[in-house]
């Protein structure tokens, strides 16, 4: 079987089979010409600068993933690829400007990256079906917090729980969330650390992008393991994602919570409309057509 990427003609069955694997996506042969490649840059440079802000690049580069041709399992693993680099991207950015301390988010991290992995392992034998149910539901309601509650802004609030009681509740399963579905990550971090840890828009921001990069790259791993990321796309997809979290995380750090609230808001509403599409289309469309009939 040949493989070529389209822009150098390389033949894929011309090299050792561990670079074959690390290359080219072996399902069946796929071509990405220089222009499909471009748009997809294009794509994850403007999902990370939106995923940098308020969360929900997903909805923005998995639909052009299965557009450009690859299965969902294999988008699920391409978008973990380049969502890596640009929530790590966003994250040394806070790093660096003194909004994030990683010390303080060590049993975090280490918790999310658990919780990832499991969700990861455990996607790839069961049927994530449930969450499509329920999840638009829970991200309107988080749209609805973030549009209503005054207190959702530029200062510290009043904290409800311990560092390490957030690190075993939310970072735990809000990590495994990501590693098993994904849509809405970014605005269920945010939430929980204004809502149980008190911090203001842009800090909550700031330490969602650290525990985003953490799940993404566990389960990122756990992808790689079952040979599901097509790294030619991947890559591509991965540089133009460091371009557009460097622009959404300085965005954050100068505009704060004007800027946040609203996208937060945004995203969350778009995701719940595009699930609920996704799972209820057919019916929507098949009521559609009968209520027209009916109508005459």
């Amino acid at each position: 079987m040949t493989h070529s990427t389209g822009c150098t003609g390389i033949s894929g069955s011309a090299l050792p089979h561990p670079l074959r694997t690390f290359l080219f996506y072996e399902s069946h042969p796929m071509e990405f010409g220089f222009d499909l490649l471009a748009i997809l840059f294009g794509v994850a440079a403007l999902a990370a600068c939106v995923d940098a802000i308020a969360g929900g690049g997903g909805l923005i580069t998995i639909p052009a993933l299965l557009w450009a041709g690859v299965t969902p399992a294999q988008a699920l693993a391409t978008n973990k690829l380049q969502g890596s680099f640009g929530s790590f991207t966003a994250s040394l950015n806070f790093i660096r400007k003194g909004h994030v301390n990683p010390r303080d988010m060590v049993l975090a991290i280490v918790l999310t990256f658990a919780g990832s992995a499991l969700g990861t392992v455990l996607v790839q034998m069961l049927d994530p079906g449930i969450l499509m149910t329920i999840l638009p539901g829970l991200l309107i309601l988080i749209a609805l917090y973030f549009l209503f509650s005054p207190r959702v802004g530029d200062i510290d609030a009043h904290q409800l729980i311990s560092k390490a009681t957030f690190a075993f509740t939310a970072g735990f399963g809000i990590g495994f969330y990501d590693g098993f579905f994904g849509p809405g990550t970014g605005s269920f971090f945010s939430i929980a650390f204004v809502a149980l840890l008190g911090f203001n828009m842009t800090k909550a921001t700031a330490h969602t992008k650290v525990l985003n990069f953490t799940s993404n790259f566990a389960s990122l791993v756990m992808f790689i393991a079952g040979g599901e990321v097509v790294w030619v796309v991947g890559g591509v997809m991965a540089v133009g994602a460091l371009l557009g979290a460097q622009i959404g995380s300085h965005l954050v750090m100068k505009v704060g919570a004007r800027l946040v609230r609203p996208l937060l808001v945004v995203t969350s509403i778009a995701i719940s409309i595009k699930l609920i599409i996704d799972q209820y289309g057919p019916v929507i469309s098949q009521t559609y057509d009968q209520i027209r009939h009916w109508i005459g």
